[in-house]
């Protein structure tokens, strides 16, 4: 007989453990089964390289989660079970082709300053940008941290906003409208739309929020979890072990249990199967998910939004092992930070569009993100060691078939690698000791979620984003199917680490149950 469990909960991504945690705390026998040799997803560590030297396998910066009440009230209690944030400073750094650079400092009269080195009318713009999104963002943050139809609509907390009907156009607009008429200088528009470049074609409307992205972590920084980005997911899995929940590895989920039109169970490829008296719940791709149970069960509704989802913008990256972090030249000295980038002008952030709808990888002046997390956090590699990741931005459907990454992999790794050393020529051929490549293609083979290389699972153009999210009917985590539910980032808000998706799985669900994420909360 299969094993008896109240939630059975499909992956272990950082959303699904949330969720998992949240109903452990309630008292609700949970397992949760993950198709992987370690919980995570896309927010975990592990050694990429060379022994000792700890890299992110996706996510590094955790700057999205913070308003979360998971963390913001600190609802889980974290830090008991290990986590630990660094807030790096300066948060970020973009240096430019004619010997000039933009640092972002923590403190806003220091990033201010860098504006004001190429326009006293730019610096003063970031001034009052900044005041205006910090008005606003408690409302974006109560839409991100609430279920769709939980509490007033956007729009509806706007009206009651002294600058609502502006920040209503303005949310409504593309990221290069807002850039391009706040700024006036080409080095603060490229440091602006590249810091770092957004997973959205910054010419689509309504992807304003995009603009607001270096503003969001002016204040916040970019935190970094003390040991890898994996301690996150390692700290949520001891809170649910902790509240006798279960989770097992190498358990790939390949089936849904349906009797009489209700999900009451998964199948593993193992053949194993485990029972869920209340219910279901799924981080699994749609895409994927779809397959695991009869196309009338889903609905035609459900199944033409599985089938017209779309990717969005895909990464490209690079892990190293290094003897130096990269070395940038600044006024007076060098300068190493945890997070730098590389836009050489607005122009190329606009061309980064053209190139993912055409299938051009484009390594001429590549758009890149360098993290070297190992300069704030010394437990990442061995002493005076470094790691270093160099994200680019290339489409998944290349021109030749997605297969053709295998060819080209390392061509164009190296063809990033060359033009940071434009900037930061101390990375010389000595200085590394190992490297791995990932592709779209290889990231979506490593994690399914990784839909066609996204790493956010998809795109968040109007079609897919809040009640659209994964398709509308459906945004409230609640599928087709009686007694499945769905989180991750195919859920509202989206993929980032925010938390955002597993929280609200969790309030809807606790509240079917007829109780509430606060009462669970307070619980002793």
């Amino acid at each position: 007989m299969p094993e008896q469990f109240d939630f059975v909960v499909a992956g272990a991504g950082h959303n699904s453990l949330i969720t998992a945690a949240y109903l452990a705390k309630a008292g609700y026998r949970c397992l949760v089964l993950e198709g992987r040799p370690i919980v995570g997803g896309g927010v975990k560590s592990a050694h990429l390289t060379l022994k000792g030297f700890v890299h992110d396998v996706c996510s590094s910066a955790h700057n999205g989660i913070h308003g979360n009440p998971l963390l913001r009230n600190n609802e889980l209690n974290l830090g008991e079970y290990g986590l630990e944030y660094i807030y790096p400073d300066p948060v970020f750094h973009m240096p430019f082709p004619d010997g000039s650079y933009l640092t972002q400092w923590r403190d806003l009269d220091r990033t201010c300053a860098e504006f004001a080195k190429f326009s006293k009318k730019d610096g003063e713009a970031y001034r009052r940008m900044i005041a205006e999104y910090e008005s606003v963002s408690p409302l974006l943050g109560q839409i991100s941290f609430s279920p769709v139809g939980f509490g007033k609509p956007l729009n509806e907390l706007l009206a009651a906003h002294p600058q609502g009907k502006i920040w209503q156009r303005r949310l409504a607009m593309s990221a290069w409208e807002i850039i391009s008429e706040t700024f006036e200088d080409a080095h603060c528009r490229a440091f602006m739309l590249g810091c770092p470049y957004s997973l959205q074609p910054v010419l689509d409307p309504a992807t304003a929020r995009a603009a607001y992205i270096p503003l969001h972590q002016q204040r916040e920084s970019r935190p970094l979890p003390k040991g890898g980005s994996g301690e996150l997911t390692a700290a949520l899995a001891r809170v649910i072990e902790a509240h006798q929940g279960t989770i097992l590895v190498n358990k790939w989920v390949n089936a849904l249990i349906i009797e009489n039109g209700r999900c009451v169970g998964v199948e593993c490829s193992d053949g194993s199967k485990y029972r869920a008296d209340k219910a279901v719940v799924s981080t699994i791709h749609i895409k994927q998910l779809v397959d695991m149970a009869p196309a009338e069960l889903w609905g035609e509704d459900f199944l033409d939004g599985v089938k017209t989802w779309e990717a969005g913008l895909t990464l490209f990256a690079a892990n190293y092992a290094t003897t130096e972090p990269p070395k940038y030249k600044v006024d007076g000295g060098e300068l190493s930070p945890v997070h730098s980038g590389l836009m050489v002008s607005p122009e190329r952030a606009m061309q980064m569009t053209v190139d993912y709808r055409s299938g051009n990888a484009n390594t001429e002046d590549p758009s890149l993100h360098v993290i070297c997390c190992s300069v704030a956090d010394p437990t990442r590699a061995p002493a005076g060691m470094h790691t270093i990741k160099i994200v680019a931005y290339h489409p998944y459907q290349l021109k030749e078939g997605p297969a053709h990454w295998d060819v080209i992999k390392e061509q164009v790794a190296q063809a990033n690698l060359k033009f940071l050393r434009r900037f930061s020529p101390n990375l010389t051929d000595d200085k590394i000791l190992a490297h791995t490549v990932e592709t779209p293609l290889d990231l979506e083979r490593m994690n399914p979620h990784n839909w066609h290389g996204s790493c956010h699972a998809g795109g968040s153009g109007p079609s897919q984003v809040g009640a659209m999210r994964p398709m509308p009917g459906y945004a409230q985590h609640r599928m087709p199917i009686p007694g499945l539910y769905q989180t991750g980032a195919t859920t509202h808000p989206g993929g980032s680490v925010t938390g955002g998706p597993g929280r609200n799985a969790a309030v809807v669900i606790l509240k079917d149950l007829g109780t509430s994420i606060e009462a669970v909360v307070h619980k002793a």
